[in-house]
């Protein structure tokens, strides 16, 4: 009994010094960063901007590899089912981590369990737009227009269940007026009618937001972040008109499959943080409509922990299901 009691520990010390020295010599090979979305959009641009600059402190290539379909599903199982090494990372955005896995009845992953967060990299605020013809110059005026027509104001968003969709249902709680949500396939037709006036109000990511509103065919009432956006300064963030609480943002993050070794998580966590910091990074990220965020992986699990009820609740609100 004892000898096998000497082999077990042993093989569990042979173990520790191998996942050790894997840890020590990381990276020695180009490092796969898995996104389920097509190239060309905001979370493509995240990636082509942090991915330039963050192999040049790994030392290694990193390859952007897009797996797009079912909402950014199809990536995150290729990631979920990808060895545990560090070599295999996703960047996902809110709608990945936060509001698919209550908008999915059969989601093939689970955030919290099949991922290790890696390092949360941007906050992504949403500006509150009205067409002009809208007798609302302010937020409040708005939402009291809105409490005396209730259910005559629509709402475009870019789909059902998308950022766009969840973020006026949080508003509509916490204002407590009801508007009705009318889909797009996309903001580009949803911005269309918005300005046409077939929809009266939005949520939409700045800077896509900011450059209608500069361009006097929409009227940016308020941004939903904490603080104003330098894209607006002169717009008031929700909570200044008067909407206390509310503040929502969408997120980005890179996180790894389950089981990654600390040590690994540790490094690449760290090269995130001196990539965010580079002056260059985090003026082009402005200029993307994301606000740098960092997060290091321990702080960024515990912010996912605190963002998904926040979203299921507004999922749960909309009574929108996929499947």
């Amino acid at each position: 009994m004892a000898s096998i009691v000497r082999t077990g520990l042993a093989l569990a010390a042979g173990v520790l010094l191998s996942v050790a020295a894997q840890a020590q010599s990381f990276p020695n090979k180009p490092i796969r960063v898995v996104m389920g979305f097509p190239a060309g959009g905001p979370l493509d641009q995240h990636a082509r901007l942090l991915s330039d600059k963050l192999q040049a402190v790994l030392g290694q290539p990193i390859i952007v590899d897009y797996k797009p379909g079912a909402g950014g599903s199809v990536g995150a199982q290729d990631v979920m089912r990808s060895p545990a090494d560090g070599y295999t990372l996703m960047l996902a955005n809110t709608g990945v981590m936060a509001i698919n896995p209550a908008l999915y009845s059969r989601l093939p992953y689970n955030t919290l369990k099949d991922f290790t967060p890696v390092a949360r990299t941007a906050m992504q605020p949403l500006a509150l737009l009205v067409n002009n013809k809208v007798q609302a110059k302010s937020l409040p005026e708005f939402i009291a227009y809105a409490k005396a027509h209730p259910g005559s104001i629509n709402f475009g968003s870019a789909g059902n269940g998308g950022i766009s969709h969840l973020v006026p249902e949080m508003f509509k709680s916490a204002a407590g007026v009801d508007l009705v949500h009318i889909p797009y396939k996309g903001s580009a037709p949803a911005f269309t009618d918005l300005i046409g006036g077939q929809v009266q109000f939005m949520a939409e990511s700045i800077p896509q937001a900011a450059a209608y509103h500069k361009q006097g065919k929409v009227r940016a009432l308020a941004v939903t972040s904490k603080e104003r956006n330098p894209a607006l300064p002169e717009v008031p963030t929700a909570i200044e008109a008067g909407l206390k609480g509310f503040e929502v943002v969408g997120f980005y993050g890179f996180l790894a499959p389950a089981g990654t070794p600390k040590e690994v998580v540790g490094k690449l966590s760290s090269a995130f943080q001196q990539v965010m910091q580079l002056p260059e990074v985090r003026s082009r990220m402005v200029e993307q409509g994301a606000d740098p965020a960092f997060l290091g992986s321990d702080d960024f699990a515990k912010f996912l922990a605190g963002e998904m009820p926040r979203w299921a609740a507004a999922v749960k609100a909309s009574g929108t299901k996929l499947d």
